[in-house]
């Protein structure tokens, strides 16, 4: 038989587990319903029907691809690891005291993040190292003996390390980490030097505690996979997708679960910075909802916003502060509970609120008839005609309307005493203003706008809700891509076999120290090398960062470090330092010294993606396929419009508003707001028109 190197991905959602299959240049997909009691039940019920419908053999496969928001949902719903903390004597309250300040100052009933650690398992060891690395209080193995005591009578599933300055000298950590896994062999073990080698105790710590806390799910999830990939026929490797955008080994991914905090959105981010290259798009907001969260990203010339800290569960409007902070390389976007499943309910003052809890996939919303009997933004985009229950998932799955109309009523039309279609609007409004205001707030966030750039939209539900979030956002030209409603694991196809490592190391920029950092950056290679090399044999690209500021300033902006061998290097970081600074604030500030604080450097493999495609031209009139009801939010009312089926729409096809595209995975909504014409590379292209 020959072997057709066939590859596959796969993304997990907290409803849908997306499976794309690539094989002899085509692309099959299929959505099935996450599995809850073990993931890789559904991810394996998955592969078999693309498999099946591609007539592929497991062997075939030559390479498998996965992103999961397993890690992401265990730390928002708490359902890790019992975790313990071994840290400094002293400083036992530092993740509970996190930064001392209030990010939202007069609100007195504030809820702040609560520490995944509770305050007895934090327990305290004798020792202390300097922040210049010099130990200052020798290790008391004693306080470790206690301590282990403690963890043994506390039945403790995994722990965190985290020594004061241990980024610096990790030696009391190691050791440590020693005295315990001798005394308890089966328990997993976290040292905060490794995870986050980086300054700031508390960033550290939270990591920390965060990865101990989802690792050994996360262990016992990849082991299943693997095994039940095996018992499958796949013999091929396992790469898995960072939060930063890059794939990483199996091995890799188990030992740090926290850098798969937000794999499945960076998918998304890497398909949508793919979409803008091709096209020539240089300033983009992709947004990608799914069926439990929406997640919104901004991407400037084709290459989206980089960063090393990320909060989970931000829940407070989105503000800085409110979530749990980690520090691992991230595509930075915001996410919020809105998504297809997110449940609609009354609160105390006659207001609909949506989110953030969702129905899932069990039962799910009431409209797929699975005994769901909770109002969801899916109920109500079924009400008003969005999904036509015939042609959702491609028939795989029938929707109920008259569940539907149901639970809008009883949850939300008789508690306001208003029709079940003015309900249905009323959700869907809600929703659309939740993701306005996550969008505005995270581009103020950054110090840019969203007007004037293109939304590229992805995700099952993304689609639906395309043209109001683009309306209010005064944002003129929406894409649909290909395979829009798996977008994320198509973008894991797209993506490099990428790892970032990093290194705190104060110097300030006048006192550079050339032969130091030539070290230092010849360290960190051969760490990333270690990862990257186990996952591929191609040819590597090095990018190198610096985490610099002014003298004085609380915090770092990242710089890209020139080549090492420029004549004058102090002046080239300067340079480079300045730019930096003057895009993000608009200003530098003259006759100030600065100093750096961390360096990364991340080894890959390259992905060029030129652009190659012209301007789509208007050449025929699409043919709808019927004329179904759709509520129109621009002229309030429900209207009639044209159903058109994605597959027998061709490059230079157009048609006008309102309208739906459907395909077998989502559906796009074309309001009267706009018009739509195909490309090229047959991405719907969306325009705001004037009316």
């Amino acid at each position: 038989m020959m072997v057709r190197a066939a590859k596959i991905a796969v993304d997990i959602g907290g409803t849908f587990t997306d499976v794309v299959l690539e094989v002899d240049g085509a692309q099959v997909s299929m959505k099935v319903l996450t599995t809850y009691d073990d993931p890789a039940n559904g991810v394996l019920d998955g592969m078999h029907q693309v498999l099946a419908k591609a007539k592929c053999a497991a062997a075939e496969i030559g390479l498998v691809l996965h992103g999961t928001t397993l890690a992401t949902n265990a730390l928002i719903q708490r359902r890790g690891a019992r975790t313990a903390l071994l840290t400094t004597e002293g400083h036992r309250d530092a993740i509970e005291m996190a930064f001392e300040n209030r990010f939202e100052q007069y609100d007195i009933d504030i809820d702040r993040p609560v520490p995944l650690v509770p305050r007895k398992l934090r327990l305290p060891i004798k020792e202390r190292i300097a922040a210049d690395g010099e130990i200052l209080v020798p290790l008391d193995e004693g306080s470790v003996a206690e301590a282990v005591a403690t963890l043994q009578t506390q039945s403790v599933e995994s722990v965190a390390i985290g020594f004061l300055h241990a980024y610096r000298n990790a030696d009391h950590e190691q050791r440590v980490a020693e005295l315990v896994r001798a005394q308890m062999p089966d328990l997993s073990i976290t040292l905060a030097s490794e995870v986050c080698p980086e300054i700031r105790e508390f960033e550290r710590l939270s990591t920390a505690c965060a990865n101990a806390y989802v690792r050994p799910l996360m262990a016992r999830y990849l082991e299943s996979l693997e095994t039940q990939l095996r018992d499958a026929g796949v013999r091929s490797p396992l790469l898995l997708m960072t939060s930063g955008g890059g794939l990483t080994d199996l091995q890799t991914a188990a030992r740090f679960p926290i850098r798969l905090v937000e794999s499945g959105p960076a998918g998304g981010a890497i398909l949508a910075s793919h979409v803008a290259a091709r096209c020539g798009f240089d300033r983009v907001l992709s947004f990608d909802m799914g069926g439990t969260t929406a997640k919104i990203c901004l991407i400037d010339d084709a290459r989206p916003l980089l960063s090393r800290a990320f909060e989970v569960d931000r829940s407070y409007r989105f503000k800085k502060g409110s979530g749990l902070p980690v520090r691992v390389p991230v595509i930075e976007m915001v996410e919020i509970g809105a998504g297809g499943g997110s449940i609609a309910r009354v609160d105390k003052l006659s207001h609909i609120t949506v989110g953030p809890d969702s129905a899932g996939s069990e039962p799910g919303p009431a409209a797929y008839g699975r005994g769901g009997d909770w109002a969801t933004v899916t109920d109500a985009d079924v009400l008003l005609g969005k999904l036509r229950p015939e042609l959702f998932a491609g028939g795989a799955l029938k929707l109920d309307p008259a569940a539907s109309r149901r639970v809008v009523d009883k949850h939300v039309a008789k508690t306001l005493s208003m029709s079940i279609e003015q309900s249905a609007v009323g959700i869907t409004e809600v929703i659309d203003e939740n993701m306005v205001a996550a969008a505005r707030a995270h581009a103020m966030e950054w110090g840019k706008d969203n007007g004037g750039r293109t939304l590229i939209a992805y995700g099952g539900a993304a689609p639906l809700h395309a043209c109001q979030l683009a309306s209010k956002l005064k944002i003129e030209r929406i894409v649909i891509p290909n395979g829009a409603g798996v977008g994320s694991a198509i973008g894991f196809l797209l993506a490099p076999v990428r790892y970032e490592v990093v290194r705190s190391h104060y110097q300030r920029l006048q006192d550079l120290d050339r032969v130091v950092l030539d070290k230092l950056f010849a360290e960190l290679r051969e760490e990333a090398y270690a990862v990257v090399h186990a996952a591929t044999s191609e040819p590597l690209d090095e990018a190198r960062r610096a985490y610099m500021r002014y003298v004085g300033q609380g915090y770092e902006i990242a710089v890209d470090v020139p080549e090492l061998d420029v004549p004058d290097f102090i002046a080239a970081m300067s340079s480079a330092f300045d730019d930096a600074y003057r895009g993000l604030y608009g200003r530098v500030i003259p006759d100030l010294d600065v100093e750096i604080l961390s360096w990364t450097l991340a080894l890959g493999t390259t992905v060029d993606v030129a652009k190659d495609v012209e301007a789509p031209k208007l050449e025929r009139e699409a043919s709808a396929q019927s004329v179904v009801d759709l509520y129109d939010p621009v002229q309030g009312a429900e209207v009639r419009a044209d159903l058109y089926l994605r597959s027998d729409l061709r490059p230079g096809d157009y048609l006008s508003g309102p309208a739906l595209i459907v395909e077998e995975q989502t559906t796009s909504v074309v309001t009267s707001a706009y018009t739509l014409i195909v490309n090229q590379l047959g991405y719907l292209i969306m325009q705001r028109r004037d009316l």
